[in-house]
């Protein structure tokens, strides 16, 4: 897998968290809110889970491909972007519009029976921080803290700040992806139902 040091410190990062927000933090096996509707990840992202892909067994790899093709189908006429590479072109409100139409279109890679994700282990960087209280924009001390809806529900304005995931890793995340932009000119943004397209990899 591509970039193994980041995804460490991300999963480490998570782990601190999820001790710290004991009974407040809803996600489980089988809770799958997140994974419904569509959302931008990187050209990295992309990257990792077509090596994980590359790394599942011949049935589990036809199963998601079958789901992908699928969700393509749904999506295609409606991306702004270019569906033969899957790569995001729209403007801001663009992708905002098409976030919102396909607000409840399941993952391609969220297995329909078990609710849980079959690349886990290669999945998004948001994915892995969606749930604990997170700064998306580290830079910017104002920022409110992110933090899913079924989580928390019950805490205290401290115990959500106790529970606050460090988010240091941003850094390297962005020279990791500036990087391997630098490398791989053609690629670009997408979503996970895009980012299995031929011609990204």
């Amino acid at each position: 897998m591509i970039h193994q040091r980041l995804v460490q410190i991300v999963d480490a990062a998570l782990a601190s968290a999820t001790a710290r927000s004991g009974d407040h933090l809803a996600c489980r096996p089988g809770c799958s809110q997140c994974c419904h509707g569509v959302f931008e990840i990187s050209a990295l992202d992309a990257q990792r889970l077509r090596d994980g892909l590359a790394e599942a067994d011949a049935a589990a790899s036809a199963r998601i491909l079958a789901r992908v093709a699928q969700a393509r189908a749904r999506l295609a006429p409606f991306f702004p972007g270019d569906p033969s590479t899957g790569v995001l072109r729209g403007s801001e409100e663009e992708t905002e519009l098409f976030e919102e139409w396909a607000h409840a279109d399941p993952c391609p890679i969220l297995d329909p029976e078990s609710q849980t994700c079959d690349l886990y282990a290669h999945r998004p960087i948001l994915c892995r921080t969606f749930g604990p209280p997170i700064r998306n924009d580290a830079a910017d001390p104002a920022a409110g803290l992110a933090i899913c809806e079924l989580c928390f529900t019950a805490a205290s304005d401290q115990e959500i700040a106790a529970a606050e995931m460090d988010s240091s890793f941003r850094t390297l995340e962005q020279s990791l992806e500036s990087d391997y932009a630098a490398h791989n000119p053609s690629a670009g943004p997408t979503i996970v139902a895009f980012a299995f397209a031929a011609e990204a990899r």
